[in-house]
């Protein structure tokens, strides 16, 4: 009897060379980037070496990295072959609280436990949900980003031209950003300025991590950056204390570090804080079992129209219900 034959080998489809059109989506932004988006998984080094040696061409001509496409733009990018990947991850459809939209950007109050975007060991986050949930969207992109513990204010912007005017906003003046922070002990009220420089690195564990800097022979102090949060005491609740705090930079976990490092950690802190005290705070009457940090003001201007945009969000239920219980006198 005969064997079977072995089914026969398909080979991999050929790359080919593509001509894109850029759509209001991509108009304005550097060709790097858009080669970047377009080509995921492609080395950097080779997207830049493509584009030096002229096969990558902007409307038939030689374009360099840093070239601005405009709408219309026809991009001309040679045959690269894609690493093969498995099937991504099903991204369900899903909206959030609206605070403020229009035609330029979208403002939405985040609930804690929920990241910004996908990455890191997580499949998706609020902007992949939106892209699902409104798929006649053209452009739809994160202008800041919180942390997954932190809940409030997210802003995103629907057309490239308002992205990059409000990231310019912010990069150069921090201000308009206020959140509520509750912390273990009771906060100085005389203490309102932190300016210590915070430094990123990846611990032993494979986490990313923050620490402050505040010496000048520190042997990393020079690639430490200057942060600045200003604090205003809001209330002392029994052994805590709530805290509205502007931030004036923008860095990584800048206020969860800051505070930590003034020895009033936020409540329920799982990297900087009290890991005891906040245990005993979820396993107590009021089942509090997240980080009391929530993005309650955003103030900016519009893109578009030069308006001051100034946007609130109120405690989620579950921080008034824990500030209620900690303003209750003892044995009531």
């Amino acid at each position: 009897m005969s064997k079977p034959l072995p089914a026969p080998v398909v080979p991999a489809e050929a790359p080919v060379v593509k001509h894109l059109t850029i759509d209001e989506g991509s108009a304005g932004q550097r060709l790097d980037n858009f080669l970047l988006r377009e080509l995921k998984g492609v080395p950097k080094t080779h997207v830049y070496r493509v584009i030096r040696a002229g096969e990558v061409r902007v409307n038939k001509g030689r374009a360099s990295a840093d070239t601005r496409l405009e709408l219309g733009d026809v991009v001309r990018v040679p045959p690269v072959r894609l690493p093969e990947r498995g099937a991504p991850a099903a991204v369900p459809a899903r909206e959030f609280p609206v605070v403020f939209e229009d035609d330029h950007l979208l403002i939405v109050n985040k609930p804690a436990g929920v990241a910004v975007h996908g990455g890191s060991g997580v499949s998706f986050g609020v902007i992949e949900q939106l892209r699902q949930s409104r798929p006649q969207a053209k452009f739809l992109e994160l202008v800041h980003r919180l942390d997954k513990e932190t809940s409030g204010l997210l802003l995103i912007a629907k057309k490239r031209s308002a992205l990059t005017h409000l990231q310019d906003q912010f990069r150069e003046r921090e201000t308009g950003k206020t959140y509520a922070a509750l912390v273990w002990g009771a906060w100085p009220a005389n203490k309102k300025v932190i300016d210590v420089a915070l430094l990123k690195f990846t611990g032993g564990d494979g986490e990313r991590w923050v620490r402050p800097v505040t010496s000048s022979h520190d042997p990393q102090a020079d690639q430490a950056k200057r942060s600045i949060s200003l604090v205003r005491l809001a209330e002392l609740c029994g052994a805590c204390s709530l805290l509205d705090v502007t931030i004036k930079t923008g860095r990584t976990h800048q206020i969860r570090v800051h505070l930590a490092h003034e020895g009033h950690a936020i409540v329920g802190d799982p990297k900087y804080g009290d890991f005891e005290a906040n245990h005993a705070l979820a396993r107590g009457a009021s089942r509090f079992d997240r980080m009391f940090l929530h993005a309650k003001r955003l103030r900016f201007i519009h893109p578009s129209t030069g308006a001051e945009i100034d946007v609130s969000a109120p405690l989620p239920a579950e921080c008034e219900q824990l500030l209620a219980s900690l303003r209750q006198p003892a044995g009531q």
